[in-house]
């Protein structure tokens, strides 16, 4: 069991070690003891940033994937299949269109404020459809953000917008540099803030009534958790884009182990979250060493493969 106390020391060391690989590996040359303002420029300017965006977004897709399970109660979902990054990426599209000089962090509200109106309207969707395996919901949510993709690929093409929609689909932290960046560190708050309310999403996975029966504010609760998940996606999507599976995968891995208590599992979920990114990033950046293939991309592969051994067992499981 992972939870043992010598545990988190290996976990973080994992962690470290992870991190000075992604500091070391690049195709500019990069020596730790020179010291020179070449070496300098490069670790503080492109390869520290790099990193840090990296175990950030890690920590918060997994995270996000982690409460959209419990505010749906079902392992299948994650805001990729819920139509919570498609409807992010549609706020970000019109305001290319109509805004363009926004700044990034107002880029940020109003992809953040169409990823939870997406939430919301998947969730209104699930009421209204009769729901006979836990399949079917995932299904529901890949259809709905299917839907808002489509609408969002036509509006794209009709104003030449598929560079920069094609920027958003596919994960990429190689233009990762010093002060492009730190907005997500607002993923790290909001990690805190859901480990602060660990315990009532905890109850709020239980279902509506009987949540509600236990004094749990269910509304309330349920919107703070659409809001927390709208904003980490708003903001990797504006930072690096869409890391496909790592919200689906990692919490799924960690319920294996650890079950279902939030407060037990979400730190273990933000490790392992980062863990899974550093490593995917530096694979694609070694693979085809000095090109690059981009994460988005690797963690596709591999992240499919999961999907469906996890897919498969849990049914397997279901069954007995």
């Amino acid at each position: 069991m992972i939870s043992t106390w010598y545990s988190w020391p290996l976990a973080l060391g994992t962690l470290l070690l992870l991190m000075a690989g992604s500091l070391l590996v690049g195709v500019a040359d990069f020596t730790w003891m020179a010291g020179s303002e070449h070496d300098q420029q490069i670790l503080f300017i492109s390869r520290l940033p790099r990193t840090l965006a990296l175990v950030l977004t890690g920590m918060s897709l997994a995270v996000a994937g982690l409460l959209m399970q419990m505010l749906v109660r079902n392992r299948f979902v994650d805001p990729g299949t819920t139509g919570t990054l498609e409807s992010a990426m549609l706020g970000l599209l019109l305001v290319a269109l109509f805004a363009p000089g926004l700044s990034v962090f107002s880029k940020m509200l109003v992809a953040a404020t169409f990823a939870m109106v997406g939430s919301f309207a998947f969730m209104g969707l699930l009421r209204t459809i009769p729901l006979r395996s836990p399949v079917m919901v995932p299904l529901v949510g890949i259809m709905f953000g299917g839907v808002i993709g489509s609408i969002t690929l036509f509006l794209a093409y009709r104003y030449n917008l598929m560079q920069t929609l094609s920027n958003w689909t596919n994960g990429d932290f190689s233009a990762v540099l010093r002060g492009r960046y730190e907005l997500l560190w607002l993923g790290a708050g909001l990690t805190v803030l859901g480990y602060m309310a660990a315990n009532r999403f905890t109850l709020l996975g239980m279902g509506r009534s009987q949540a509600i029966n236990l004094g749990l504010n269910y509304r309330a609760i349920l919107t703070l958790g659409l809001v927390i998940v709208s904003l980490m996606s708003a903001v990797t999507i504006v930072t690096a884009g869409v890391i496909p599976f790592l919200g689906l995968i990692v919490p799924n891995v960690v319920s294996m182990l650890l079950g279902d208590n939030l407060r037990r599992s979400l730190p273990w979920v933000a490790w392992l979250g980062a863990t899974l990114v550093l490593a995917c990033d530096i694979l694609g950046r070694l693979i085809r060493y000095p090109y690059e293939i981009p994460i988005g991309t690797v963690m596709g592969v591999l992240g499919s493969m999961l999907f469906i051994y996890l897919l498969l067992k849990r049914t397997q499981a279901s069954h007995e």
